[in-house]
């Protein structure tokens, strides 16, 4: 289950959880989190305690002398990165009470991470709709642009949730790639076994392990230029349409990663990653209708 925030979000953006040990090296909650975040400097963390900002599971503030053991867990609130701005927003394309779908430009992360916070879709939906409960049903790379549906309340977020694990929801995808050297037969299928290392930036596919990636792939258009496919996931790896794609020499435009990972670089927003989230398809928990979502944005083909 779950464990409750008792600090609110602010300005769109949850506060965040940190387990403390019951016994150690260090006197004090402060002493830990010093040690902990070395890379901070130490007077900013403490005076986050001085301020009443670091709390316990009740909500009560732990102050600098609080001694190891007081709390297994804190929160507090991140101070805010400086941010590149992403100069896209989103489209909010369907909104009611339990379920808010938006299209995603490329280059906005779906929540949260490293280096973006309010640049992230979640924290501005959070902001415009006024609504802290506005949480992601499922995700779309940084890179990828489309579709992502979102919960509005806690009370009906378990019913969506679970069209994805069962693997009840359509997707379709389009993809611009480069020309493959050798054109293979369409439509195909791809299966792979797609794996995520900790630590690693790209996935890798473990040639002798059981499938557990699935990609229908089919022409749109073809020509000397460029590779135009529909891509139908049957599961939702991380990366998966990339990969495959690369996998039958087809990497998708403007990928940094696939099939080649690429020196690290700013976002050129001129030349976004040629893959988009295109149509949503299920049957909706909650009324039984059949229900379907079509972004409004194209591939550039840049």
């Amino acid at each position: 289950m779950a464990m409750h925030s008792p600090l609110p979000p602010r300005d769109g953006v949850g506060a965040t959880r940190l387990r403390v040990p019951r016994t150690g090296p260090w006197e004090t909650i402060a002493d830990y989190v010093v040690s902990r975040f070395g890379h901070v400097d130490p007077d900013t963390l403490r005076a986050r305690f001085e301020r009443g900002e670091v709390v316990g599971r009740d909500g009560a503030a732990l102050s600098i002398r609080s001694p190891l053991g007081a709390a297994d867990f804190i929160w507090y609130y991140r101070e805010p990165p400086v941010e590149r701005e992403i100069p896209f927003d989103i489209e909010i394309l369907h909104q009611d009470d339990d379920l808010v779908v938006i299209d995603k430009p490329h280059f906005l992360p779906t929540t949260p991470s490293g280096r973006f916070l309010q640049n992230s879709a979640l924290v501005r939906l959070r902001n415009r709709l006024d609504n802290p409960d506005l949480t992601p049903i499922h995700r779309l790379d940084r890179h990828t642009a489309g579709l992502v549906m979102f919960s509005a309340r806690p009370q009906t977020r378990g019913a969506y949730q679970t069209l994805f694990e069962r693997r009840e929801v359509e997707k379709e995808y389009e993809a611009i790639s480069h020309p493959p050297t050798e054109a293979p037969e369409f439509p195909l299928t791809v299966r792979s076994h797609i794996r995520k290392e900790r630590g690693v930036l790209r996935v890798q596919e473990i040639p002798d392990a059981a499938p557990n990636a699935e990609t229908v792939i089919e022409l749109i258009s073809a020509d000397a230029r460029m590779l135009r496919t529909r891509l139908r996931p049957h599961t939702g790896q991380m990366h998966q349409l990339r990969v495959h794609l690369a996998s039958i020499g087809a990497g998708i435009r403007n990928d940094p990663f696939y099939p080649e990972l690429l020196p690290e670089a700013p976002d050129d927003f001129t030349k976004p990653l040629q893959l988009l989230a295109r149509e949503l398809r299920f049957v909706d928990p909650l009324s039984g209708d059949q229900r379907v979502f079509t972004t409004r944005l194209d591939l550039s083909g840049a």
